[in-house]
């Protein structure tokens, strides 16, 4: 099983950006996708963007398309999310998530303890 660490959250403006970084532990197939998942007060949950371990792949919600970038560093089993632009319904809970098959939750997905995001306008 993978264990996933976030950090990075905070409080920002509006415009602004902020780094938020998961590192894994545990197994990791280089075939599956590791992701960010946010889920903003009285929302469900939703996809924020994904990537594959072993390849180039990356996949984003359209409503982050432009802003946000997700890449990853192999040797430190640690992925990034910049993001830039920064709105206030941005504002939420950001959870990292693995193994994922490109965007979807699958069985043995496993969840960080979530890190908050707060965009103030």
């Amino acid at each position: 099983q993978v264990q996933l660490v976030e950090s990075g959250g905070g409080l920002v403006q509006a415009g602004g950006s902020l780094r938020l970084s998961c590192t894994a532990s545990g197994r990791t197939s280089s075939s599956s996708a590791v992701g960010w998942f946010r889920r903003a007060p009285g929302k469900e949950r939703e996809f924020v963007a994904s990537i594959t371990w072993g390849g180039d792949s990356t996949y984003y919600a359209d409503s982050v398309k432009g802003r946000f970038t997700i890449s990853r560093d192999n040797a430190k089993n640690t992925v990034y999310l910049q993001m830039n632009s920064l709105k206030p319904e941005d504002t939420a809970v950001y959870y990292c998530a693995a193994p994922l098959v490109k965007t979807i939750v699958v069985g043995p997905t496993r969840w960080g303890q979530g890190t908050q995001v707060t965009v103030s306008s």
